[in-house]
């Protein structure tokens, strides 16, 4: 995520408070794959792992709750700081997906939780995720599953329909389901020299108790999608909320929502 428009656009979006929102309503969600990436990636006592774009640090934390030696990375100083202050027994520290400061073969297992969405060059990325695992070792990957209908198409339906424009100084990013497919999923994780890929779904569904908060949330704790939202005049950034309100009115459950969310997962071993 280092060196282009859209590495330095992502890095400067995550500062500020812009961890401790996504923390305090998306990061729910996305830890709910956690367990599921961690066995993928054979997790177990004594193993040496690292966690990239570790974010708050959940897949760090439980792996080391496994007994694995941990290290948890990402470029943003603010993920970096909630990740320390939350799980202060894991060591965290910065690095850029895409430029690892470890040698050949370090580890026994390479997880990320959603990073994918987040680099342009992905291929480049899982060639130096692949690089720094031991032979034998194995690399487990999440991401958003493109194909069914979730709170996340939701909210890019109700941005698209609310006739947003991205602000002209925002830089293209890759698609939010780059690779997802299970055909191109596989081949990534091929293409960086992984053998015996496999591509599973996990399948859930997320409460939301207070609409108001939760649209906050996906504001405040996002980037993109922020970046987006709040440059469009009040009037339309009204209507996006009141179309992904829409939207989501399918999972209504009593006064809340019961969302449906799906994650893809992939996995590979090194030869």
């Amino acid at each position: 995520m280092q060196g282009d428009a859209f590495g330095d656009f992502e890095r400067a979006g995550w500062s500020g408070s812009r961890a401790v929102d996504y923390h305090d309503v998306l990061g729910a969600i996305t830890s709910r794959a956690i367990p599921a990436l961690l066995d993928a990636a054979d997790v177990a006592h004594g193993a040496a792992v690292l966690d990239v774009a570790t974010g708050p640090g959940y897949a760090a934390a439980r792996a080391a709750e496994r007994g694995a030696d941990v290290v948890g990375v990402d470029f943003s100083a603010g993920m970096l700081d909630l990740a320390a202050g939350l799980h202060p027994q894991v060591r965290f520290q910065p690095a850029a997906a895409a430029a690892l400061p470890f040698g050949d073969g370090t580890f026994d297992a390479v997880i990320s939780s959603f990073l994918m969405p987040h680099v342009t060059d992905l291929p480049a990325v899982v060639g130096e995720l692949a690089r720094v695992l031991r032979p034998g070792g194995r690399v487990a990957l999440t991401t958003w599953d493109p194909e069914p209908a979730t709170y996340l198409k939701a909210l890019l339906d109700a941005i698209a329909e609310g006739g947003a424009v991205p602000p002209a100084d925002m830089p293209a990013g890759p698609s939010f389901f780059q690779y997802a497919a299970d055909d191109e999923f596989a081949a990534l994780l091929s293409g960086a020299g992984l053998a015996d890929p496999s591509v599973e779904t996990v399948s859930f569904t997320h409460h939301v108790d207070d609409f108001d908060a939760f649209w906050a949330g996906m504001v405040g704790g996002t980037v993109r999608a922020s970046a987006v939202i709040v440059s469009q005049p009040a009037d339309v950034q009204a209507r996006i909320r009141e179309l992904y309100e829409r939207n989501l009115a399918p999972w209504r459950s009593g006064d809340g929502f019961d969302v449906d969310c799906s994650v893809k997962l992939g996995a590979a071993a090194k030869p």
